[in-house]
């Protein structure tokens, strides 16, 4: 049986386009498997009507209304019908301007259909044999191949060409994974936060190459506001896709004002410098476990029971505090005039790497990861 494919084609203003559009797809896809939905932000221009007219011939064709928020929104809305409301297996991202073919959507579906290596496959302008249309002035080529160098570059979607192409096929098990619902990005920039989420959930990705045609109906919605927009979001999803590290990082402050504090105040009491040292090193080690437990690593599904995860951090933070008194100790050794607070604030750095990467990736390892 045939996967349930839907394609799901956001609208607004697009009533020179939607019943030709409609028609062509309807016929180059005749399988009652496949669905094609129509997101209308309430197209003042009766878009929505004219899907309702067309509806009453073809079943298949379902339109879903709402106020008009933007591109994002609508897919997202789009998206999460088709998956609850229309039980799709596959869902099709497409324009409504023919700037996609049609007759490349069957491309796409047969790559994530066949390819056991393709949860998403990519209508791609960028890779060999894509291309753009023959009447992109200057400017708007360098627009869209900068545009898509620093969404790769700065939003870190590695690895592929065409990152913020409209135009794709996707296994709803993977957009599931992504917790599609939650993206809140409104506008086109929702095409970069898409793939971004897909990428880090683990979705694996192709790229088909396609002709992008220029619009010939109707008016283009891309303009200053949807680029401001673009540039925050891809720097904040750069932000986020490290907010671990940076969690740690300042999990791995508090530890070092505990460390040196402690040790501070037990030199003051008295204690001998080489049992202080590994006393505010295990108060530390205790403290960053703690945070990290409870607010670092939070967010991931942690693998194996607790008192699994207590004993390879057990494990962990004996390595690093032998790690940590053992680069104390060498260092005491090599520089016997150096202030014994210096010594042990560079001790740490080594015991915090170590630290990190153990528990990163072993003790608080992601059960998604496995």
């Amino acid at each position: 049986m045939n996967p349930r494919v839907c394609f799901v084609i956001p609208t607004y203003n697009e009533s020179e386009n939607i019943t030709l559009l409609l028609g062509r797809l309807t016929d180059l896809y005749p399988d009652a498997n496949t669905l094609f939905l129509v997101v209308d932000d309430e197209s003042p221009d009766g878009t929505g009507e004219l899907v309702r007219r067309f509806s009453a011939d073809d079943k298949r064709v379902h339109l879903l209304q709402g106020r008009k928020r933007g591109l994002g929104a609508a897919y997202v809305r789009g998206i999460m019908h088709a998956m609850d409301s229309l039980d799709a297996d596959v869902v099709v991202q497409m324009d409504a301007d023919f700037s996609h073919d049609p007759a490349d959507a069957g491309r796409l579906l047969a790559r994530v259909a066949t390819d056991a290596d393709a949860d998403m496959a990519i209508g791609s302008r960028y890779v060999a044999g894509g291309a753009v249309d023959e009447t992109w002035g200057f400017r708007r080529r360098q627009l869209s191949l900068w545009g898509n160098r620093l969404a790769r570059w700065i939003a870190g979607l590695k690895g592929v060409r065409d990152c913020t192409a409209g135009f794709k096929a996707i296994r709803t098990t993977a957009l599931r994974e992504t917790g599609v619902a939650e993206i809140r990005v409104l506008g086109y920039a929702f095409q970069v936060a898409l793939l971004h989420r897909l990428l880090h959930s683990g979705a694996r990705v192709v790229e088909e190459p396609i002709y992008f045609r220029d619009r010939e109906r109707g008016v283009t919605k891309l303009g200053l506001d949807s680029m401001l927009e673009f540039m925050y979001h891809i720097w904040w999803l750069r932000l986020t896709s490290h907010r671990t590290f940076i969690k740690f990082c300042v999990t791995g402050t508090s530890g070092v004002f505990i460390n040196l504090g402690s040790f501070h105040l037990l030199m003051q009491l008295g204690v001998h410098r080489y049992l202080a040292s590994p006393i505010a090193i295990e108060l530390s080690i205790i403290s960053n476990f703690l945070i990290n437990n409870y607010w670092t690593f939070a967010e991931r599904n942690l693998a194996g029971r607790k008192r699994i995860r207590g004993l390879k951090f057990n494990v962990v933070s004996l390595l690093s505090l032998a790690l940590s008194y053992g680069t104390f100790l060498a260092l005491s050794l090599l520089l016997p005039r150096a202030a014994p607070l210096w010594l042990q604030g560079l001790a740490i750095v080594p015991a915090v790497l170590v630290n990190y990467f153990l528990n990163s990736y072993w003790t608080f390892r992601d059960a998604k990861r496995n």
